[in-house]
């Protein structure tokens, strides 16, 4: 089989924007193509990511960004799977390439959530629920992860302090990145005097509503080499997998849906979770970077609320891995179909050694990239990329 690499990266601005959706992709597809043959020239193929066709009224995303980038008579998708579409895009991305069908194929992701303002965005989110036994009774998505973070709390020895230290966290590692929407830190204190929007989650729990796009290249190691790019990194592994759309019947402490895929990447790459240096992780809330950090195998179960902490400050069985150091959705921002390739945009700055100083990780060579549709792991995807 033919190795996928990412051979190219690029996003627009992260927050609220007067762009749409188009033009916030041409932003992105334009960085990455900054110094490379038109599109037109390389793509194959074409798979966007995007959550809900209400905040712009639009769907045909895939033949719209198609156009919007100068492609003609190739294959392009809209990809749908809330906020594990972006993931799902590069999944089929990088199939195509390892199968050889294609060449080389765009993974981007776009959304433009304040186009519906808060109850909009509120509205198309809770559409990621079942219709029978949770939409009905207006549940929300702070709503939904606050019974996972409830029971956390419960069963563990992790308190709202604790989640408030992994929201400053990458509130710090946002300061330090261009891409993020919040490039600031913040305080403990800050983040507990923060309104709850649903107990025990504060508004500086939760991750912003955002518009964004984001762009990756994939490509074979023959297109990679004739672009003479300077950098690439190696898609090693990757894992897919859906569990239950409702959240009754499920574990709320052990995300099982991220246990599996994550292991199927692991398996994939022929790697362990101690071999991981980085992980971006669908921290959508803060309690999920600590739930799945367990799922992972990053850290042992109950445990995952020490992500913050040094490696040689947390407990026996985690690993030294770093999480989330883009912000993650968190800090950096969450405009849902693109995250997931904004998580592998900044995997990709860090195995190259681009990433800024201040949050660049020394030897980092293998990254673990988990995201997730729907609440929890309604849908989940995880794909282990590598040094080239």
């Amino acid at each position: 089989m033919t190795d996928p690499r990412i051979a190219a990266v690029g996003t627009s601005p992260l927050g609220r924007t007067d762009l749409t959706g188009r033009d916030l992709f041409s932003v992105a597809v334009t960085e990455a193509f900054e110094g490379l043959p038109d599109p037109a020239e390389i793509v194959d193929a074409i798979y966007v990511g995007n959550q809900s066709e209400s905040y712009e009224h639009q769907i045909m995303y895939g033949t719209l960004m198609a156009e919007w980038c100068g492609l003609r008579h190739v294959p392009a998708e809209r990809v749908e799977g809330c906020a594990a579409a972006g993931a799902l895009a590069l999944r089929h991305a990088v199939e195509d390439v390892r199968s050889g069908r294609r060449d080389a194929v765009l993974a981007c992701g776009v959304e433009k959530m304040t186009a519906g303002g808060t109850a909009g965005a509120t509205d198309a989110l809770s559409a990621a629920f079942d219709r029978a036994t949770e939409q009905r009774s207006g549940v929300t998505a702070p709503s939904q992860y606050a019974l996972l973070a409830q029971r956390y709390l419960h069963e563990t020895d992790a308190t709202e302090r604790d989640l408030a230290r992994i929201a400053v966290k990458n509130h710090k590692n946002a300061a330090a990145n261009p891409r993020a929407m919040f490039q600031r830190e913040t305080d403990v204190e800050t983040v507990l005097d923060s309104a709850y929007v649903s107990p025990p989650l504060k508004l500086f729990d939760c991750a912003p509503v955002t518009d964004g796009a984001a762009v990756v290249l994939v490509a074979n190691e023959d297109v990679t080499s004739t672009l003479s790019v300077d950098d690439s990194v190696r898609v090693a592994g990757v894992g897919a997998g859906a569990n239950n759309l409702s959240i009754a019947d499920r574990n709320l402490t052990f995300i099982e849906g991220a246990h599996e895929v994550a292991t199927q990447a692991y398996d994939q790459a022929g790697i362990e979770p101690s071999d991981v240096d980085i992980a971006e992780v669908h921290d959508a809330f803060t309690v999920c970077e600590a739930l799945l950090a367990e799922a992972a195998g990053l850290a042992p179960r109950g445990k995952g609320y020490e992500s913050p902490l040094a490696p040689e400050d947390r407990s026996a069985g985690w690993t030294d891995v770093q999480l989330s150091t883009s912000g993650g959705l968190k800090a950096r921002g969450h405009p849902i179909g693109a995250t997931g390739i904004a998580q592998a945009v900044e995997a990709y700055e860090q195995l190259t050694g681009t990433a800024t100083p201040e949050r660049q990780v020394d030897g980092a060579d293998t990254a673990l990239l988990i995201n997730e549709g729907g609440v929890a792991d309604a849908v989940t995807v995880a794909h282990v990329l590598s040094a080239a």
